[in-house]
């Protein structure tokens, strides 16, 4: 066994949201593979939850979504 590596993971290609319990610091990334889906994963999350939008992966190059703002909290 060798020690563990320190590059971080390269993002799969999809649509990506921050979920984090109210006053934290920390969450997790959930993805999701279209609009549709993150859309109603935002809506299930955002009633206990906070949620930030971080934005679709393309080919390890995080971009904004059009028509959805950059940074939704709830």
């Amino acid at each position: 066994m060798g020690r563990p590596s320190t590059k971080p993971k390269d993002l799969r290609d999809g649509y990506y949201i921050e979920v984090r319990n109210k006053n934290q610091r920390t969450g997790i990334k959930i993805r999701r593979d279209t609009k549709e889906q993150l859309l109603l994963a935002i809506e299930e999350y955002k009633e206990s939850k906070e949620v930030i939008v971080l934005g679709k992966s393309e080919n390890g190059v995080m971009k904004d979504i059009p028509g959805l703002e950059g940074n939704s909290e709830a």
